[in-house]
């Protein structure tokens, strides 16, 4: 069953919490839904550079607060702090008001610094895409992707390639692993990340599990 899911919803409510934590009634449900998504994207175009690693969004019944984990926090935070505002002015644009008139929710921006790159699914599977488009060998790619995610520290990685790899006639899906990574344990903290890259014939497909270090307890 763990590789027929999600790693991430597997694991959601058993020691992973969810991105987005909120109540709202029956008619707000729907409305708050898609803005998270809406937000979600938004912020992912915005700081595409600054590579994101995560959006968590947390609402009260006036207020908002949002934390982005992203490994260049700088981009985000600007000179002085001048970025936040900015952010803020930003997420006002895309925030539905309380009510009919002009209020919107009070909103807090947090950025979090990823101490280590290497070991979010995410922000690899972003370096492969990039390097995909480049059109740089695939299985080179690869290869060097997971020799840092385990120079990092990592107890294992997995990587699955799926579409027209190589611009070959028939889709196929190539797969590589390094170390373990236990998919089917609900006590392994998998990381994973899903991507896709579109090359002169066609998509492909790139999915990412690492397996992180274990966490030393003081």
């Amino acid at each position: 069953m763990g590789q027929k899911v999600n790693p991430i919803s597997f694991r959601t409510g058993v020691f992973r919490t969810w991105k987005s934590r909120w109540f709202a009634t029956r008619d707000d449900y729907r409305k708050f839904f898609f803005e998270d998504i809406k937000l979600r994207r938004a912020l992912e175009e915005k700081f595409k550079l600054a590579g994101v690693h995560s959006i968590e969004i947390e609402r009260l019944p006036k207020a908002m607060t949002i934390k982005i984990s992203v490994s260049r926090p700088g981009i985000v935070i600007g000179r002085g702090g001048s970025g936040i505002e900015e952010t803020k002015n930003f997420l006002r644009k895309n925030l539905s008001p309380i009510t009919n008139n002009t209020s919107h929710p009070k909103i807090d921006v947090i950025v979090e610094e990823v101490k280590n790159p290497e070991l979010s699914a995410r922000l690899v599977s972003q370096r492969i895409v990039g390097e995909l488009e480049r059109r740089m060998p695939h299985r080179r790619v690869v290869t060097r992707t997971m020799e840092r995610v385990m120079a990092a520290g990592a107890r294992g990685v997995k990587i699955s390639l799926a579409g027209r790899i190589d611009g070959a006639e028939i889709g196929r899906t190539e797969k590589y692993k390094d170390g373990s990574v236990p998919t089917q344990s609900l006590r392994a903290n998998i990381d994973y990340a899903e991507a896709r890259v579109l090359l002169k014939r066609g998509y492909v497909g790139i999915k990412v599990w690492i397996y992180p270090p274990e966490e030393r307890k003081n």
